[in-house]
């Protein structure tokens, strides 16, 4: 951090503790709000999400070769391919704005590049295959298909403008990638690799696996299943640790490991601090804004809703599946379909903290242009289904 950076924090912190009225109880209940908030996320996503996503990430940094990342997903990739792939990597993953980071980190740093690495970034928490059928489910069939063409859509979209937009920095990056020296033998196969990916990834998966609205079917199947097939998993993977890498290579992964978690996790809690201060947890109306306000600015399909719908779906936490209840209540309160469209398309994908730490990675300049394309794709997408469905 810069020492401007850290006085401008600090005259932050103090005029906060001079002029906050820590007498009105709605302050009062806010911060409290953002400690249950931040217990919250701490109990059912540190672990079960956010720790298995970090050795996802710190594995892709030492045991995948650059040269790997940029045949397929760098800047002179194809399109297809790495547009296809990154763009239906949610219905694999299933993870929130925030477990997606570690990951979109790993893959960005290693040389993906920033075209396919948003759109894997947008997709990531943005295609749940869950989320969207229980969209579907309870707030309409129309809504979910919206959501899923929308989501899809968005990621390339989005993927694509931001390569053109910074064009010239992905030709430096791609030229630079050239001068790289070939990467060294390896003795383990292609498929070992995949069957060690593959099985950090269904760990994530099943252990972040949540409990579904309907108490039957497949997805409620599994859930009665999770845990056991999550520690079936991890046995799976310490035999392939031992097996396959030597000491110094788990040492190396445990390394890149912990760099990723340094570098994000304290960004992550402060934003969740700050989010649910904001905002309060997803249905509890005990943030400094009331939830009163929003409902009744979402009314209606004009751009003023759908703007301020896909506002505040960016700043909201959304933990995987929470969007859809807390839909279903605005919805009952008077909120558009258009902005709900809105909502859905900008909320799971970005978070405060999310954007925190997108900026932490990819630079201020392209977060900011990433955020901008989300907020105002999504607002554009919400008026036109209000259009037609409102």
């Amino acid at each position: 951090m810069k020492e401007r950076d850290k006085f401008l924090l600090m005259v932050a912190i103090f005029l906060a503790a001079f002029y906050i009225p820590l007498h009105n109880p709605r302050v009062q209940s806010a911060i409290l709000e953002a400690f249950f908030m931040l217990q919250d996320y701490a109990q059912k996503h540190v672990l079960t999400c956010l720790v298995p996503a970090f050795f996802i990430a710190g594995a892709i940094a030492v045991f995948v070769s650059q040269a790997s990342v940029l045949k397929y997903f760098g800047a002179g990739a194809n399109k297809i391919l790495s547009y296809g792939v990154a763009s239906v990597s949610g219905t694999v993953l299933a993870v929130c704005s925030c477990t997606v980071l570690p990951l979109f980190a790993g893959i960005y740093t290693r040389g993906a590049g920033i075209g396919p690495a948003t759109a894997f970034l947008y997709s990531g928490p943005a295609i749940n295959v869950l989320a969207i059928i229980l969209t579907a489910r309870v707030l309409g069939f129309d809504l979910g298909v919206a959501r899923a063409v929308g989501a899809v859509a968005f990621s390339i979209i989005i993927g694509l403008l931001m390569h053109v937009i910074f064009i010239k920095e992905e030709k430096a990056r791609e030229e630079a990638a050239l001068t790289l020296p070939p990467p060294p033998e390896d003795r383990r196969s292609l498929w070992q690799y995949g069957v060690y990916f593959l099985t950090m990834v269904l760990i994530l998966i099943f252990a972040a696996w949540g409990k579904p609205a309907q108490p039957v079917g497949f997805f409620s199947a599994v859930y009665q299943v999770h845990w056991y097939l999550t520690v079936f998993f991890l046995v799976v993977l310490a035999v392939i640790l031992k097996l396959w890498f030597t000491k110094d290579e788990l040492g190396g992964w445990v390394e890149s490991t912990w760099g990723f978690a340094k570098q994000i996790f304290p960004l992550l809690l402060g934003g969740v601090l700050v989010a649910g201060f904001l905002m309060g947890r997803p249905g509890a109306d005990t943030g400094i804004i009331p939830a009163k306000y929003i409902s009744a600015l979402v009314g209606g399909n004009s751009l003023g809703a759908n703007f301020l719908a896909s506002i505040v779906g960016a700043l909201m936490y959304f933990a995987t599946l929470t969007e859809v209840p807390i839909l279903q209540g605005l919805l009952g309160s008077g909120m558009g379909k258009g902005p709900a469209l809105a909502l859905l398309l900008a909320g799971p994908a970005l978070s405060l903290p999310n954007m925190i730490v997108i900026r932490q990675i990819m630079g201020t300049k392209k977060a900011a242009v990433y955020i901008s394309l989300v907020v105002i794709m999504s607002t554009i997408a919400g008026m036109i289904y209000g259009a037609i469905w409102g």
